[in-house]
């Protein structure tokens, strides 16, 4: 595939061959950040494990300390004084069994999240073909099926971000965008591999984190030092 005279321009800036402590990589990835848009700049991380075998999966949620730059539309399934705690707490939607069909045959999906209290998964649960694929079914490991629904929108409004391996065993996650400061990438970034670090399963063997890029919307991928982060 033929790169744009801006990748090609940003890629200079990098040496493919090498590796990067944190603060040079995230200075490139703004630097290579040059389109027209604020570019969201994520973190791809793959792992040494094998996500098919159930105690090897990987996954939680974590606040990031300088959100995504992203606002997000929270939708909550719960019903009688949850709708309204929930309404109350910020979330953009909630209701209950009336939203399936809206959802189902209507295909509406203008959300970001969703939430549920633990009663109303059954309701979720006729949902999961269709939200299961995009990633948007509440899970009570991502703190998503909850009582405190009130939480888990301040939560999710102040930046928490899921994370979970795909089928190549690789974690892609927001970090931020590209206006934010080197400080607060490097901030989002440090607490982002903690949380996928203390999520290591016992039963993994050998090397965990296998590599970490970093990458803009339109630019090159930024490689980093992964024994800094062992």
């Amino acid at each position: 595939m033929k790169k744009g005279k801006r990748y090609t321009e940003a890629a200079k800036l990098i040496d493919k061959a090498s590796v990067y402590d944190l603060t040079e990589a995230v200075s490139l990835v703004k630097k290579s950040a040059s389109a027209k848009f604020d570019e969201t700049i994520e973190a791809h991380f793959r792992l040494g494990v094998d996500g098919r075998h159930a105690d090897q999966q990987v996954r939680g949620a974590v606040v990031l300390p300088h959100g995504t730059g992203k606002s997000v539309k929270v939708l909550v399934f719960a019903k009688g004084d949850k709708v309204d705690e929930a309404l109350n707490a910020g979330a953009d939607y909630a209701g209950g069994d009336e939203l399936v069909p809206k959802i189902q045959n209507d295909g509406w999906l203008d959300f970001d999240v969703v939430v549920a209290t633990p009663d109303m998964m059954g309701v979720v649960g006729r949902l999961g073909r269709v939200l299961g694929p995009k990633g948007l079914m509440p899970n009570p490991k991502a703190g998503t099926v909850t009582m405190d629904v009130a939480k888990a929108i301040a939560d999710i409004k102040a930046g928490k971000i899921e994370y979970r391996l795909d089928k190549s065993n690789i974690i892609h996650v927001p970090i931020g965008k590209a206006s934010f400061t080197e400080e607060q990438l490097s901030d989002n970034f440090q607490t982002l591999i903690d949380a996928i670090n203390k999520a290591k399963p016992a039963s993994a063997k050998g090397q965990y984190l296998r590599s970490v890029v970093i990458a803009s919307t339109m630019g090159p991928g930024v490689k980093l030092n992964t024994a800094k982060f062992a």
